[in-house]
């Protein structure tokens, strides 16, 4: 046994314990979640008329004295099970509001609706994965001596492809503070996509919220070239939501001249700064809005939902675009597994966060996300359901919600988190197999489906 590695000498100790099946079925229920939350307690269950005890559940009797709870956390890099779970979750959120279900109506599929990618505007050249990079003619260096065009062709997962072709022209500064205001400056998009609804259609604008109502759920993404850019699905409503049709002149044409005007014209400035001065900031000039419609011409909804569950379990070192924990040191930023793009955005975060005109940015606090301190999701209230309701009914389904006519008295408390090593290794082991299930399940779903189409 001292031979073994310690992860195997764990592993053993936990299969020799008595209480393995029962804490084999904890891990299972949790879906092999690499990193669990560990809490002791109870939860009793009363008659709500007699007081007569129905159920009593107490962590006395675990393996542990411990009840083993997902952590819930997005990031497929730091746990793979919850993030599919998660993942699930954001794909039926984003689809009820598209395609209706979830209690809200199936007509919001007829509402004007528009798939929005919203860019980042240029820091400075960088590599392309082209056939030819940047091409220039009249060849020509930068101040600092290095070209300012390239002829390679580069494969999407080349290397170099996001790089600056002069990282000392490159514009770190103005990045990052991008970064740091872009969740203001889509909070100004919004307002400004309503003010132009409103001028259009011939109202007041403190009027449109009578007429009209503005849904949408977006989620940020990071470009190769570490910078965030919006994809956005946005839709018209009537004044209450989901449940009322939009006005006669709410159309998608309508919809989409306001997106591309709003796009073009807002911006937030930055705080003045004796070393920065000030910066006013707006989004790219790439700018689409593809119509979502009913009668599938366009991008499908399914797909589009899809597409923005798979992004929302992505961490920022997925991407190459920056860290999954926090940064403490400068020493932290120089030992990172990053590229030497992402190192200067993290440097530039660091040096401005320690100006005391960007405080209140907590550059620092948010040096592994690049500046970028927004939620990865984001949705209006009347866009569709929420996660929290999405739990909710997963737990009924799982039959685990009060009784009627009873009362629930709970006592928890945290005492923990994560695996031992061996834990790890079998936790990681009934992921895998989970894992292995859904994919069989799915195949032969697919191929039950494939051989009706070809029978009709």
């Amino acid at each position: 046994m001292r031979q073994l590695p310690e992860t195997d000498r764990d592993a053993i100790r936990i299969a020799k314990d008595p209480q393995f099946a029962r804490w084999l079925e904890q891990i299972t229920a949790t879906g092999g979640c690499a990193h669990p939350i560990h809490l002791t307690g109870s939860t009793t269950t009363l008659d709500s008329a007699t007081g007569e005890i129905l159920h009593h559940y107490d962590t006395r009797n675990e393996p542990g004295e411990r009840l083993l709870v997902r952590c819930r956390n997005r990031r497929a890099t730091v746990c793979p099970a919850c993030s599919h779970l998660h993942a699930g979750d954001t794909f039926h959120l984003v689809r009820a509001g598209l395609l209706g279900g979830k209690n809200v109506p199936a007509a919001v599929r007829y509402r004007p609706r528009l798939f929005v990618t919203l860019t980042a505007p240029s820091f400075g050249p960088v590599h392309r994965a082209t056939d030819v990079c940047r091409p220039r003619r009249d060849g020509g260096t930068c101040e600092h001596g290095r070209p300012l065009g390239c002829g390679a062709a580069h494969t999407s997962d080349a290397p170099i492809v996001g790089q600056p072709l002069c990282p000392d022209c490159y514009d770190y500064t103005g990045h990052v503070l991008w970064h740091a205001h872009a969740s203001k400056l889509w909070d100004r998009f919004v307002i400004d996509v309503r003010r132009c609804l409103a001028s259009s259609a011939g109202l007041v604008q403190s009027r449109f919220a009578q007429h009209a109502r503005l849904s949408f759920a977006r989620v940020a993404e990071y470009q190769k070239r570490a910078a965030v850019h919006v994809h956005a699905i946005v839709r018209l409503d009537g004044p209450t939501g989901p449940d009322e049709d939009p006005p006669a002149w709410g159309t998608t044409e309508l919809l989409a001249r306001a997106v591309h005007a709003s796009a073009g014209r807002v911006l937030v400035h930055t705080r003045y700064s004796p070393a920065i001065g000030e910066r006013a900031l707006g989004w790219g000039a790439q700018v689409d809005a593809r119509p979502l419609r009913a009668d599938g011409d366009g991008p499908a909804d399914d797909a589009v939902a899809a597409y923005v569950a798979k992004y929302v379990t992505k961490g920022a070192s997925d991407t190459g675009a920056g860290l999954d924990h926090k940064v403490t040191s400068c020493a932290g930023i120089e030992t990172a597994p990053v590229n030497a793009h992402v190192r200067s955005l993290m440097r530039a975060c660091w040096r401005l966060g320690g100006l005391p005109e960007y405080g209140q940015l907590n550059l620092r606090t948010w040096t592994h996300t690049l500046g970028y301190r927004g939620h990865i999701l984001t949705k209006s209230r009347a866009y569709s359901t929420t996660y929290a309701a999405l739990r909710t009914e997963r737990a009924t389904h799982m039959g685990h919600t009060d009784l009627p006519d009873t009362a629930t008295e709970r006592n928890w408390r945290y005492a923990g988190s994560g695996h031992t090593p061996g834990a790890a290794l079998i936790a990681a082991g009934v992921a895998d197999d989970l894992a292995a299930a859904r994919e069989a399940a799915h195949s032969a779903v697919s191929s039950i489906r494939g051989d009706a189409l070809g029978a009709g």
